[in-house]
């Protein structure tokens, strides 16, 4: 089976309406070139850090914009679609914190899977750059495998990437593929981007899909682009070489996952083992 997939790297704006009419001209091209699965970066209804406007913009899911927008516009294209993340109130009472959610579309436009981002991003990056979006963001509690007419899709989002054990779990759950939408910093971006995709898709045998956000935002942040496409034998087959909004495309041959894991069968030879002693 061979499935075309197309990742949308993006610059969003600061606004739900403004994301949307920014997103939707690269899908309809992605789905003019013949993709069936198209995948949108991080924050792909909202890219706001600025407390005070980002509290007014946030919405419940079912009244944001930009995710109505993009399920209709599943539905009319006939495309499954992910919607990387959208920031929506997480709905948990009481804590005023907002979900960095990705959602599963499907070419009917209805929602089919779910995922609040696990591990939020608290940094201090040695330029000095700071972040804390666990002051704003409310960490998931659950894991996600998708079921598509391709596969399994795992839902990751962003700086769950640095978390091995994860993707390993996603794979052992049915994942033939696994999405990383991000809105990388481009310190991290430019040292650890690369090489964390490549080290995911081996250690999974998974096609690895990171859709990505690329420049300067109008919330001052900057981001790293460079989406990117990995195989599962690690080797990348589609990358974005800078920060532009793009449509980048390659085939997928779901059968070469099963060749990487029969070739080096790692899922199948975990061992249970004494953790190391503490240190005095």
């Amino acid at each position: 089976m061979t499935l075309r997939v197309a990742l949308i790297q993006t610059r969003t704006p600061a606004t739900q309406e403004a994301a949307l009419a920014h997103a939707a001209p690269l899908i309809r091209q992605a789905a003019k070139e013949g993709a069936k699965l198209i995948l949108t970066p991080e924050g792909v209804n909202l890219l706001e850090q600025r407390r005070e406007g980002r509290d007014q913009a946030v919405t419940d899911q079912d009244a944001d914009a930009a995710v109505a927008g993009l399920r209709a516009l599943a539905s009319e294209l006939g495309v499954w679609l992910l919607i990387g993340s959208a920031i929506v109130r997480s709905g948990r009472e009481g804590d005023g914190r907002a979900a960095n959610r990705s959602l599963l579309i499907d070419d009917g436009g209805e929602i089919v899977a779910a995922y609040d981002k696990l591990h939020v991003f608290d940094v201090t990056l040695p330029d000095g750059e700071s972040w804390k979006e666990s002051a704003v963001i409310r960490p998931g509690d659950g894991a996600v495998v998708a079921t598509t007419p391709w596969g399994g899709l795992g839902m990751t989002v962003c700086y769950d990437v640095r978390f091995p054990h994860l993707y390993r779990q996603l794979a052992k759950a049915g994942a033939a593929m696994i999405a990383v939408p991000a809105a990388f910093t481009r310190p991290t971006g430019e040292a650890h981007w690369e090489t964390l995709l490549r080290a995911r898709a081996i250690e999974t045998g998974c096609f690895i899909l990171a859709p990505a956000q690329g420049g300067a935002h109008e919330d001052g942040r900057r981001t790293w682009g460079r989406s990117m496409i990995v195989g599962p034998w690690g080797e990348v087959m589609a990358r974005a070489e800078g920060d532009e909004p793009c449509v980048l495309t390659a085939d997928l041959d779901m059968e070469a996952v099963d060749r990487a894991r029969r070739a080096v069968p790692q899922l199948t030879h975990d061992r249970d083992f004494d953790p190391p002693a503490a240190r005095p």
